[in-house]
């Protein structure tokens, strides 16, 4: 018999394999110390047909979520965090958020200690029961008590279906070290699969003919949404990370179309997923001569912050009688297809690399099951309206951290879906440069780490140029932009990948960026593509006058 910290450690490392997870990443520590030796022996197969866990380490607790919420997002099944008590736990919330409103399944494993330490000044202990509020119910577990028996463990990881994160907080007392061998057996523990939405039976929303309909496909809305648009003949806006931007309904710019005689004649449109990327979308969901039919999105606040005419069930869907007339979508063909040949000649005419080739580029670099992880804030809409034409049934996987739209986690989070997705043909990530700086402690690798093949491009601006394009960009307020919105940081990003041993090139060319992009190294690896920001609010400006 091992001592009660050993034994509870490992009623809880049982309990996550029983609950099908297979990903658990460490951030070491003293206090989780039971969790870590347990864990390391669950990496062992329990049966012949059973894989044992695979372990990541990673030295920084913000950098080790949002790599699990990687893992989870890719793969669609829980991942796990692992960390010690005290301010470890609080660096878990940024991606526990994010997979609260995403509905990214993560199981947050916090150590504390023994609860008779806790309103005392007892070293690194504070109170993280609830720590996550609403974003994520706790388990507070001990030895010895009834909580921490193994199918009371269980019963909790199960009941929330791992739709939304939960969090264990488990009490270890010392010893904090084994007192065997570490060979232990985990033992049967029931199978268990997450349960399918919805009953037995779909009852899907017919809709009426007539009505001038477009399909919005946000974030994480998946094939149905191009289905929808296939069977009603009805264009289809759907934004990078959607899962559906291919086939035959998709406009590319929809965004720039919105604000045209075009946009203003639509009637009706079916929402998928979560939208977050346009203001010309978020107009057109707020107008009161449209009528909205949302299909119920993941996550944790998933009513629509626009007038709803009517709401579907995902496990539902939606469907249409008959083919709508054609013409609906020759319209809209035509536009986009003129108003494409003018974006892409302004663009080519510029002297400069711009962020939106730099965004087309990587996205023609996309191959068959090719993965592309996209970062917030102006590259994923740069993203938007340069995605290339891409076929059904070509599995490209494109997705990004939507549910909070955050710049933070993203390097961690892209290197989590690529060691998640082993199978990608091959694996790129684009982000700006703060986006890229906010995380670089995710390029720090230890040498036992296992490292995917990602080519990490960075469009490089120095500093924040969405805010050049917002309201705080006018003129008026100049002579301050740069200090509380621009906030240039003249970093060398060359000597910051060769403090991680990271390869690195620097384009500033188009030609220098395809060619970088054709021929990739292995490994991670980044490509630092150089723009202006100067000229960005100005660009935006001459590409929105395009639309008709």
């Amino acid at each position: 018999m091992s001592n009660p910290s050993t034994e509870l450690a490992r009623a809880v490392v049982t309990a996550l394999r029983g609950a099908a997870v297979r990903e658990v990443v460490l951030a070491p520590g003293s206090r989780n110390a039971p969790l870590s030796f347990a864990l390391y022996d669950a990496q062992r197969p329990s049966t012949p047909t059973e894989p044992g866990l695979r372990l990541h380490t990673r030295v920084d607790e913000r950098t080790a979520a949002f790599l699990a919420l990687g893992l989870a997002k890719v793969s669609r099944r829980a991942a796990a965090v692992v960390c010690t008590s005290g301010t470890a736990a609080a660096h878990l919330l940024p991606a526990v958020m994010e997979a609260a409103h995403a509905g990214v399944p993560l199981v947050v494993v916090t150590a504390d200690r023994p609860a008779r330490l806790r309103g005392t000044g007892a070293n690194q202990t504070t109170d993280q029961v609830d720590l996550f509020g609403s974003f994520a119910p706790t388990l507070d577990v001990s030895a010895g008590q009834d909580a921490a028996d193994l199918d009371e463990l269980l019963t909790f990881l199960r009941r929330h279906d791992f739709r939304r994160p939960v969090h264990l907080n488990v009490q270890l007392d010392e010893p904090l070290l084994p007192d065997d061998d570490g060979d232990w057996d985990s033992g049967e523990v029931p199978p268990w699969a997450v349960p399918a939405i919805g009953g037995p039976e779909r009852r899907p929303l017919r809709l009426d003919l007539g009505p001038r309909t477009v399909v919005v496909a946000g974030d994480d809305a998946g094939p149905p949404a191009r289905q929808l648009a296939e069977s009603g003949n009805w264009p289809l806006l759907a934004e990078p990370s959607s899962g559906c931007r291919t086939g035959d309904t998709v406009i590319r710019t929809y965004r720039l179309l919105l604000d045209s005689d075009l946009g203003t004649r639509i009637e009706r449109v079916v929402v998928y997923g979560h939208p977050t990327l346009s203001r010309p979308v978020s107009r057109l969901l707020a107008r009161d001569d449209v009528e909205v039919v949302s299909v119920r999105a993941p996550g944790q606040w998933a009513d629509r912050p626009f007038p709803v005419a009517v709401e579907v069930s995902a496990y539902d869907g939606v469907a249409v009688a008959s083919t709508e007339d054609p013409d609906w979508l020759e319209e809209w063909h035509l536009a986009d297809l003129s108003l494409s040949r003018r974006l892409d000649r302004l663009l080519a005419d510029e002297p400069d690399l711009t962020p939106h080739e730099v965004a087309g580029a990587v996205s023609r670099a996309l191959p068959r099951e090719g993965l592309l992880f996209v970062g917030a804030s102006n590259p994923v809409r740069d993203l938007d309206v340069m995605v290339a034409p891409y076929e059904v049934g070509g599995r490209r996987k494109v997705i990004a951290n939507r549910g909070l739209a955050g710049i933070d986690g993203t390097i961690s989070s892209a290197i989590g879906a690529a060691l998640g997705r082993p199978r990608s043909s091959r694996a790129i990530a684009l982000m700006g440069d703060v986006t890229f700086l906010h995380d670089t402690t995710g390029l720090f690798l230890g040498p036992r780490e296992e490292r995917p093949d990602l080519t990490i491009v960075v469009v490089n601006d120095d500093g924040g140029s969405i805010f050049a394009t917002l309201e705080q960009g006018a003129p008026a307020y100049a002579d301050r932009f740069d200090t509380l919105f621009g906030t240039p940081h003249g970093v060398d990003l060359a000597s910051l990948c060769a403090a991680a041993r990271v390869p690195h090139l620097r384009v500033t060319s188009l030609p220098e960026l395809e060619q970088a992009l054709a021929t990739p190294n292995g490994g991670i690896e980044v490509i630092e593509a150089r723009v202006r920001r100067d000229n960005r609010a100005e660009l935006d400006k001459r590409i929105r006058a395009l639309a008709p």
